[in-house]
């Protein structure tokens, strides 16, 4: 169910209306800001099966070539070019060659700050979106559906087909929207997932920033990885 100006009116989702859809202004700030306001923001996946929304939940911020943890640290290459294009478009990526990460890209053109979205709550086209996740693996319950980069990446169908896809045009394929005037919710931080090196210092680094108490939050896991 969708509200007049085609943003999500889910029972038990607290929302407010009008509904916003911010321009690349909005997304050509810091990377933290941009970060902390995508929380509470809703995220729509416009496609011939279906649309699906849903809210994001989890986030982690990526300052480009001062920061040890990003994919553009070394500088500019074919695979990260989005990130140092325009705000306010996606940048994908292929981990590991098994699944796909959608990030949003942030900051002045040039600077390759980018937020990846880590987790969300599926509050329009569930059905869909779990079909989706089924099909790809198993999903056991709906607060599971988009619980983690990957699987949110699943249940909105985001892949490479999508990288640089623009975020700010109401009726496009991929749109964010958030309720106008609507406070910061409560959020926490912590280290990032799945970093190594300095980047993954979370004390130095603690970019991951959550809803608090949110179920759909992904558990935190300490393994040593690749350098994104």
């Amino acid at each position: 169910m969708t509200g007049p100006d085609g943003a999500p009116s889910a029972a038990g989702t607290a929302v407010v209306e009008p509904w916003d859809v911010p321009g690349r202004a909005w997304y050509a700030r810091d990377v933290h800001d941009v970060a902390r306001d995508l929380l509470g923001a809703y995220l729509t996946r416009r496609s011939g099966d279906g649309d699906v929304t849903l809210r994001i939940t989890e986030v982690e911020a990526y300052d480009g070539e001062r920061d040890p943890g990003s994919h553009a640290f070394r500088g500019r290459t074919e695979r990260n070019r989005a990130m140092f294009g325009d705000p306010g478009r996606l940048y994908v990526y292929r981990h590991l060659g098994l699944h796909h990460c959608v990030n949003v890209v942030t900051g002045p053109v040039g600077l390759a700050s980018a937020v990846l979205l880590r987790a969300g709550e599926v509050v329009e086209g569930t059905g869909l979106a779990r079909a989706r996740r089924t099909a790809a693996g198993r999903c056991d319950s709906d607060r599971q559906i988009a619980r983690g980069p990957a699987r949110l990446a699943v249940a909105l169908d985001l892949d490479l087909r999508l990288y640089g896809a623009e975020l700010t045009d109401p009726v496009g394929t991929l749109v964010l929207h958030r309720p106008a005037g609507a406070s910061r919710p409560a959020i926490a931080s912590g280290p990032r997932v799945g970093v190594s090196g300095d980047g993954g210092d979370g004390t130095l680094y603690p970019w991951r920033y959550w809803l608090t108490d949110d179920p759909t939050v992904s558990p935190y896991r300490r393994v040593s990885a690749r350098a994104r």
